[in-house]
C-alpha cells in the first residue's frame, strides 16, 4: 500500500489544490471558475473558514513525492442543543488514478486526529446518494445516520 502525509495545503499550492477541487466540482457536475476558485482560496488563505487538508504520497523516509492526489476541506460548527463543537466536512476529493491506494484513509485518520485535538464531538458530512463507491469508504469510518438533509434556498426580496 502506498505512504501518504495528509497536512493544511500551502499558500503556494494553489495550482495543486485548483486541480484537485476542478476534479471534485467535475466529478459532481458543478461549474466552477477561476473567480470561484480565487473566493474558496480567500476562504482558505486569508480568512481561515476553510481548512483545506491534502493528501501527498511519501516514500519510506516520510518524504512528499509528487503534487498532492487528494483534498479535504473541513470547518468547525457549533451544535447548541449538545453544547458542543463538530467538525464539518464539506468536500473530499482523491484523483482516480490512486483511489483505492489507502489516500482516502490518510485523509480520514488526520481528520480525526484533528476532531481529537479540538474535543469536536463529531465530524459530519454528506455525500450524494448515488456516490455507493465513496459510501463503502465512509460506512468503514462512520456511523450513517437517519437524518434527512433540507436546502432552502433565501427567495428573492419583495421590496
Amino acid at each position: 500500500m502506498t505512504r501518504w502525509t495528509v497536512r493544511h495545503v500551502r499558500a503556494d499550492e494553489y495550482e495543486q489544490w485548483s486541480r484537485l477541487f476542478t476534479g471534485y466540482a467535475d466529478f459532481y457536475e458543478w461549474p466552477t471558475s477561476a473567480s470561484h476558485q480565487r473566493q474558496i482560496w480567500g476562504w482558505i488563505h486569508d480568512e481561515g473558514s476553510i481548512e483545506a487538508l491534502v493528501a501527498v504520497e511519501c516514500d519510506d523516509e516520510g518524504a512528499e513525492i509528487g503534487e498532492a492526489q487528494g483534498l479535504a476541506h473541513l470547518r468547525e460548527w457549533v451544535r447548541p442543543l449538545r453544547g458542543v463543537r463538530c467538525g464539518y466536512l464539506d468536500d473530499l476529493f482523491v484523483e482516480p488514478s490512486v483511489r483505492g491506494s489507502g489516500a482516502v484513509d490518510a485523509l480520514f485518520r488526520r481528520i480525526d486526529e484533528i476532531a481529537r485535538e479540538r474535543a469536536w464531538d463529531v465530524v459530519r458530512w454528506t455525500t450524494a446518494e448515488d456516490n455507493t463507491r465513496a459510501q463503502t469508504a465512509y460506512d468503514r469510518v462512520a456511523t450513517r445516520t437517519t437524518w434527512v438533509t433540507y436546502d432552502m434556498a433565501p427567495r428573492p426580496s419583495t421590496g
